[in-house]
């Protein structure tokens, strides 16, 4: 029998950038996962802090060569690959020298967020998609971690619905308290659309903020789970009304269980 396949994309993954709530779990649950019997690949961008010698990333030529197109400006994708030998995991990077050379994650060294954070996120989450239709790999599962995936959840429903290495794929969405503080442009929406997206699917980031980001990423994912303590009330409401799966906060003791039996009733479903 096939083992499941779970794809994990996550914003930061610890070994890589320093460790904060979402990237020891992005690096930690993807191990564990691991080790009780399905199949992982994990994603995140790289960022330009990230040593590329000292962590053995290396480019995947077969992978990289494609275009992402956003607002009509084009994008050359770049993958690259890592081992975490003690894990037997690889970790798959989303590079870009426009949007992933500078030496900071989501700000500059005085604090302040980038303007193109927006794109940034679109490209990311995108070249993912393209990258694992390349790999032929088609998840199981998907399990996205922080406000940066928030849009993956809408891609994959909405333009990759009909793609049969997506086709049966769920998706989990983690909420955590890494708050964006800057609205995004007033063209967010329109660069955001592609293939059979609407402006209806969008409605909820008419105001594009960090709040209604992760409303969105809400709105498409089958379930919903809480990475921080203290994670908005109001994103809490917003995915109880929506009925969706829903796992409340673990700590570390528990996370792994809850996490795999929110695992087993997706793939029943």
């Amino acid at each position: 029998m096939e083992k499941p396949k779970v794809l994990y994309v996550s914003q930061e993954i610890a070994t890589y950038l320093p460790d904060n709530e979402i990237s020891l779990v992005s690096r930690s649950l993807p191990q564990a996962i691991q080790e009780r019997g399905k199949e992982i690949r994990s994603f995140m961008p790289r960022y330009g802090m990230i040593n590329e010698r000292r962590n053995q990333l290396h480019e995947v030529i077969r992978l990289s060569g494609m275009n992402i197109i956003i607002d009509e400006t084009d994008h050359p994708l770049i993958i690259k690959v890592a081992s975490l030998q003690v894990a037997r995991m690889q970790v798959y990077f989303i590079d870009n020298d426009d949007f992933f050379q500078r030496k900071y994650t989501f700000h500059n060294e005085e604090g302040v967020e980038f303007d193109d954070n927006d794109e940034r996120s679109i490209f990311f989450v995108r070249g993912v998609l393209e990258t694992v239709k390349k790999l032929r790999w088609s998840p199981s599962l998907v399990h996205c971690h922080g406000w940066f995936t928030a849009l993956l959840p809408l891609y994959l429903k909405k333009t990759c619905h009909e793609d049969p290495i997506f086709k049966k794929s769920k998706v989990v969405y983690t909420l955590y308290n890494s708050e964006y503080k800057k609205t995004f442009s007033d063209r967010f929406v329109q660069k955001v659309m592609y293939d059979d997206i609407t402006e209806s699917d969008l409605e909820v980031v008419n105001e594009a903020n960090w709040i209604n980001l992760n409303k969105l990423g809400i709105d498409f994912a089958d379930a919903v789970t809480v990475g921080s303590e203290d994670v908005s009330p109001e994103l809490i409401e917003y995915a109880k009304q929506k009925k969706k799966f829903f796992v409340e906060y673990q700590k570390e003791d528990t996370l792994v269980d809850a996490i795999s039996e929110l695992y087993e009733k997706l793939l029943k479903s």
